[in-house]
This record gives structure tokens, sequence and C-alpha cells, in this order.
């Protein structure tokens, strides 16, 4: 069983090889994502950003705020 599984993994090394060597020697064809990808993740950034700070500023959300100090309390009715 020893040399068959050697060789197997002799096989295989060779075929990992050999696709190595033929990507290697192959021309690179730009993808969509070589052409535009930093342009489409700094657009993506700049919504984002524009988005969460028109949220952040036009709003007027009060952000959890503590009521000690600002609530006075009600007389108690008997």
């Amino acid at each position: 069983m020893f040399p068959v599984a050697r060789a197997a993994q002799s096989l295989v090394a060779r075929s990992i090889q050999h696709t190595a060597v033929r990507q290697a020697h192959r021309k690179h064809e730009s993808t969509f994502h070589d052409k535009y990808g930093t342009v489409v993740l700094l657009g993506g950034a700049a919504v984002f950003s524009a988005v969460w700070g028109y949220v952040l500023t036009q709003l007027n959300i009060e952000w959890g705020f503590s009521p000690v100090g600002r609530i006075t309390p009600r007389e108690w009715r008997e």
C-alpha cells in the first residue's frame, strides 16, 4: 500500500507543478476587478461616509444622554 500511496502523491505533485507552470506562462487577462476594483471600493466608501455623515449630523438623534438632573420628581399625592 505504501508504494501505491507514494506514486499517487508524486503524480498529484507533478500535476500541480504542470498547472503552475502553465498558468505562469499564460498572459494575464485583466478582469473587471483588475480594471475597476479600486474605483468601486473608493466610491462605495465615499457613499457610505456621506450617508452616515448626514444621518449623524442632520437627524437630531439624542444619543442616550443621562436624564439625571434634567428630570424633577413630581409631588406625591396623598
